[in-house]
């Protein structure tokens, strides 16, 4: 398989543009480009480069370093190419001697106050300055740099050990990833105006005048960490110079080398080229040609990789006899001989449906697929369960029921043409943070916003944009408020009748509308349920229905609650009224948490399901299987993990293999869930670290990270990325080597060679998927399923001229509470998140230098709240619901009502799920960790459960020296 060859990056200059054709004649050569392209650009198609300092094709033109100016034949003086559109018959000198000599009285200026230390500069080799300097030609400078109102030279303004004199501002090293050298500006505003435009969080500024002035991170006396920096590297990627710089570029040096791979946090899927310096990782850059990111990055995918490298990272297999006893090292035919034996031993006692697996939506979909193909064709049975069930298994069959499909409906640029957003249940500034950039670029330029949210995220109010509508509803009335906007759409006749007679079924929507017209759905009727204003959610309703393109994001706070599927429904029916599915800036788009939720999916994860959504009981379905496998199929579904667990206290359920996935700090009721692990006599662990699941385990086979893999992640717009190994498996193998290692330690004969194998079995089996391979991803970047015979360059845009089922189905949405009640024993209702730093059960990013921003779970709780409670800011706090109980410091803030308290799960001496309960989904068995009621009280310190809980899992992860 020929190896992904890199586009060339070229910086073209300015962003590109869309229009009528208009041809031009630039140093002789006619040009054609779109209406509205600037001349540097227009130059850069030709292949003639301008040379440019401030100007940057993902910015837009700014025409201030005046490096780019050019002659332009009847027209007076030397215009910036950058700020010039083109225009028919404009004739364009870019390398006359007039040019030439202004270009180099600019440069002067610039190097005069630079510090002239090339040579041991960090960014020699890689910085645009020098590039430019030798571009136009200059070999000396006449100028010198100020100092007290005179001048001096640049070699005296230094000192003999190369540190900055007093008169230059001290370096800012505070931020863990980057540097800020202040000595080394040119003032050209790439990293402010990146800020502002790629990052939207308005942190940087320009302060000073004239020589003196120099980029800021907020006032005068803020470092870059406490500033409102966010930390996403959009700065660092445009600065032309070692003014910032990551660290690693100045500990490792200047990278040689580039493999474009995509990342592996949440389900963006962005892509990235990891720079490399012979065989060590040295960055990891946004790629431009991304077609998730559009070369942009959060703080965890440019700077969270450090994880791959860390001394708790386990590398050789070990087993023990007893969860009591230490860890051994063993080699890899030992550890798998006899993880295989006690398999087949434990199905031989109780039977071949005692064991199963658990995937990973952290995994690539090849590597998932085989742990469910090792459940189906090896174990003999449908036990395979995912965590992807754990959080989005409402959004599959929501979306099936109304739309005939279990994925989102747009891609990421969609959002370019939306008008009015409903963001629902997710938190994408924190959770989904490039996204997020796009989306609020969209709302400065003038797009309106409506967040339905218990908490005031940052969406409600940040710089420059605002929300038009917060409805902060109760938790656990989802179902309540998507009625009561449906209930305005319908009775004031705002519905979209020619898109639902065209589209829908007519009858099913006459049926929905009598149910959703009746009165006891109204705002003002649903408002003591809710908590919302009735007359601020009958101007949101109204905006969605008449504001133009309607686009709906949710999350998780839709989907994990016991009627999440309802909600789902409910969203996809405010979708269909209005007529907001089928074009670009509309839909109904789950933003899945993590990188391969929705490949986990389409993998065949879930225990009634084959790969492709398709029900197990299906004879065509499992003869399509059977005959490419050559084994039979129980036609049964399987166990979901609470199922698993229940069984294994009943004693029926034995074994399981559990590959990437830590249930004991991710799923609900944790007591449940350590009961379960422990009444079972062979689970294994496959995964980077000892992570909490393990204390339970008895054989534990180390994973590999993304960075050490070939294959494919499938991200939340469907978009099947590859995934391409970066430096070699430090355990030896990638997982998908492992899980076949297992399989054939249990007799199966697999003899996959690559994942493109893998593939291309997928490929023959999946509908979906019949026309995805390597070569084609190789060729298109990425493509987004379907993507086969009917759309052999597959569905950026899913029910443009129909639903996948037909007719769109309206589905009635009854509420229904939920039996978790508050009372007088626990009055408040908590609710869980994530934060931007961090990254679910924190197994990556705690290992990384994002604890700096995040070094423990804090409890949000309104100041009201604490203050009836005697609590203040940091004091340790007692969380106590029916289930159990934990302490964790609090936090006082007004983002929570009344009410509501809120606190995330990314930290296990924590352990948040102690609190939440076993209620789940009604259709799906997605635990419902939205709603929870508790009570809050003062503490002395960690609960007498957390403090056995730190000693057993001390006690579990001792390892064996290894034997001589």
């Amino acid at each position: 398989m020929k190896d992904f060859i890199i586009p060339k990056d070229r910086d073209m200059g300015t962003p590109a543009k869309v229009g009528a054709p208009v041809t031009l004649e630039i140093d002789g050569v006619a040009v054609t480009v779109p209406e509205g392209t600037s001349v540097l650009r227009a130059a850069a198609e030709a292949g003639i480069s301008i040379p440019k300092l401030c100007a940057s094709d993902n910015l837009e033109a700014f025409g201030s370093c005046r490096l780019c100016v050019v002659e332009i034949e009847g027209r007076r003086g030397t215009p910036a190419s950058c700020t010039t559109p083109v225009t028919p018959g404009m004739v364009v000198h870019t390398g006359s001697s007039k040019v030439r000599k202004i270009r180099k009285g600019v440069m002067e200026l610039y190097i005069s106050d630079h510090p002239l230390d090339c040579l041991t500069c960090s960014a020699n080799g890689d910085c645009e300055l020098q590039d430019m300097a030798g571009a136009v030609g200059l070999r000396d400078v006449r100028y010198e740099a100020p100092k007290d109102g005179g001048m001096v030279n640049h070699f005296e303004a230094r000192n003999t050990s190369g540190e900055a004199n007093p008169e230059w501002l001290p370096k800012d090293d505070s931020n863990p990833y980057f540097s800020y050298d202040p000595s080394k500006c040119i003032v050209c505003n790439r990293c402010v105006r990146a800020c502002e435009e790629v990052q939207g969080t308005f942190a940087l500024t320009i302060q000073g005048r004239g020589f003196d002035s120099r980029v800021s991170a907020g006032n005068a006396d803020d470092d870059f960490l406490a500033s409102d920096c966010v930390s996403c590297g959009a700065c660092v990627q445009a600065c032309p110079t070692a003014t910032l710089q990551e660290k690693s570029i100045i500990e490792l040096g200047t990278p040689d080398r580039s493999v474009v791979t995509t990342c592996a946090y949440c389900g963006v899927g962005c892509s990235f080229k990891a720079e490399m310096n012979g065989d060590t990782l040295v960055r990891m850059v946004p790629y431009k040609h991304g077609k998730a990111n559009r070369g942009h990055s959060c703080v965890k995918g440019r700077f969270a990789y450090g994880y791959a490298h860390h001394n708790d990272r386990i590398l050789k297999p070990m087993i023990r006899e007893r969860i009591t006893d230490p860890w051994q090292e063993v080699s890899w035919d030992e550890a798998l001989s006899f993880a295989a034996t006690r398999l087949r031993s434990l199905q031989a006692q109780y039977g071949k449906k005692s064991i199963g697996v658990i995937t990973s939506s952290r995994c690539t979909n090849e590597e998932t697929y085989l742990v469910q193909k090792l459940a189906r064709a090896v174990f003999g049975n449908n036990n395979t369960d995912t965590c992807a069930r754990v959080c989005h298994s409402p959004t599959g069959y929501g979306l099936g029921q109304t739309f005939g499909t279990s994925a989102g409906t747009q891609d990421f640029d969609s959002v370019e043409h939306t008008d009015v957003v409903v963001v629902i249940g997710a938190n994408p500034t924190d959770g989904h943070p490039v996204f997020a950039s796009r989306l609020k670029k969209r709302l400065r330029a003038g797009a309106k916003l409506i967040v339905i949210d218990p908490r005031r995220i940052d969406l409600v109010k940040s710089p420059h944009i605002s929300a038009a509508h917060h409805l902060p509803l109760r938790p656990g009335t989802n179902v309540a408020v998507v009625s009561a906007l449906a209930h305005v759409i319908v009775t004031e006749g705002l519905m979209d009748e020619d898109f639902i007679r065209a589209r829908c079924d007519w009858d099913e929507f006459q049926h929905y509308a009598e149910f959703i017209s009746n009165p006891r759905h109204s705002p003002e009727a649903t408002a003591m349920l809710t908590g919302v204003d009735p007359a601020e959610l009958r101007a949101a309703a109204r905006l969605f229905a008449h504001g133009g393109n309607g686009a709906i994001y949710y999350g998780l706070g839709v989907t994990e609650h016991s009627q999440g599927s309802t909600t789902v429904m409910g969203i996809a029916n405010l979708a269909m009224l209005t007529g907001n599915i089928g074009r670009p800036g509309v839909g109904v788009n789950p933003l899945r948490g993590q990188n391969n939720v929705q490949g986990s999916c389409d993998m065949g994860s879930f225990p009634h399901e084959l790969p492709g959504y398709r029900h197990v009981k299906g004879p065509e379905v499992r003869a399509v299987f059977e005959e490419a496998w050559g084994v039979e199929i129980d036609a049964e579904p399987g166990l979901r993990i609470p199922n698993m667990l229940d069984a294994a206290v009943d004693g029926t359920f034995k074994g399981l293999y559990c590959q990437g996935e830590d249930i004991l700090q991710s799923d609900p009721d944790t007591k449940h869930v350590a009961a379960g692990l422990a009444a079972m006599d062979c689970v294994i662990v496959h995964d980077l670290f000892l992570n909490e699941t393990a204390n339970y385990a008895h054989v534990f086979l180390p994973g590999s990270t993304f960075l050490e893999k070939d294959g494919t992640f499938t991200n939340a717009e469907r978009r099947i990325n590859r995934v391409r190994k970066v430096i070699p498996p430090l355990n030896g193998y990638a997982d998908w080597e492992i899980t076949q290692m297992l399989a054939n330690a249990m007799g199966a004969g697999w003899t996959y060679s690559h994942p493109a194998r893998i593939m291309e079995e997928i490929a023959a089996t999946t509908p979906s998927f019949a026309g995805v391979d390597y070569a084609l991803l190789e060729e298109k970047g990425s493509v987004q399923w379907p993507c086969n015979e009917a759309h052999p360059e597959g569905t950026p845009l899913m029910h443009v001229d129909g639903f996948m089922r037909g007719k769109g189905r309206f589905i009635v949405t009854e509420y229904v509470a939920t039996d978790e009640k508050t009372g007088p024993r626990f009055p408040l209702l908590l609710t869980t998140g994530r934060i931007l730093s961090q990254y679910n059960v924190g197994a990556q990013t705690r290992r990384t230098a994002n604890v700096v921003w995040h070094e423990e779970d804090l409890l949000e709780i309104h100041p009201h709240d604490a203050e009836v409670r005697g609590l203040k800011e940091g004091d340790w706090v007692r969380l106590a619901s029916r289930a159990g109980e934990t302490t964790l410091r609090a936090m006082l803030t007004d983002r929570v009502s009344p009410g509501v308290v809120y606190t995330t799960f990314h930290h296990p001496d924590t352990q948040a799920n102690v609190i939440t309960t076993d209620y789940s989904d009604w259709a799906t068995n997605c635990p419902e960790y939205k709603v929870t009621a508790v009570q809050v009280s003062l503490s002395n310190g960690p609960s007498d459960w957390q403090e056995d809980y730190a000693a057993q899992a001390a006690q579990a992860r001792r390892i064996l020296p290894a034997a001589e």
